[in-house]
């Protein structure tokens, strides 16, 4: 075997090196039964860090301006609280935020239904906590997701 086959495998990972041996994963989401494209499907990584990032620049912005009065250590304290609470605030009772809107997101359970208060408040939780939003299946579904049954999807 050329050793820079090997290498490009190894830089690949698993999942290309098995696809050019042959292995068929298909598309993300096929074993949740979702679309391949379209409303309905996951979202891409890209587009659900766009609507995290443009979600904490708004929680940051009202905890500096509105609760932290303009003091940079007030507005720190309160970001992630103020984050915690409107997220699952809005997930609760719309399936959505500002951020995944505009990204065209909503959060869903795997039946397709809106997802609980209790499974809002635990994906929240574990999204606040950062690692576990970091570990994705191949489905590109993190464990904050997946811990509570829950899917980011097309609107």
């Amino acid at each position: 075997m050329d050793t820079r086959e090997a290498l490009g495998s190894w830089i690949d990972g698993p999942k290309a090196a098995a696809e050019k041996m042959g292995a068929d994963f298909g598309h993300r989401g096929e074993r949740l039964g979702l679309p391949k494209e379209g409303p309905g499907s996951i979202a891409g990584p890209g587009r659900r860090m766009g609507a995290l990032f443009v979600d904490g620049w708004l929680v940051a912005l009202v905890a500096y301006g509105l609760i932290g009065k303009g003091s940079a250590a007030s507005a720190n304290m309160w970001t992630t609280p103020l984050f915690f609470a409107v997220t699952v605030l809005l997930l609760a009772t719309t399936g959505t935020t500002f951020g995944k809107r505009l990204f065209g997101l909503r959060v869903v359970r795997l039946d397709g239904r809106r997802a609980s208060i209790p499974q809002v408040m635990l994906r929240t939780l574990l999204l606040c906590l950062v690692v576990p939003a970091l570990v994705w299946d191949r489905d590109t579904r993190g464990l904050h997701d997946k811990a509570v049954g829950t899917v980011e999807v097309r609107i």
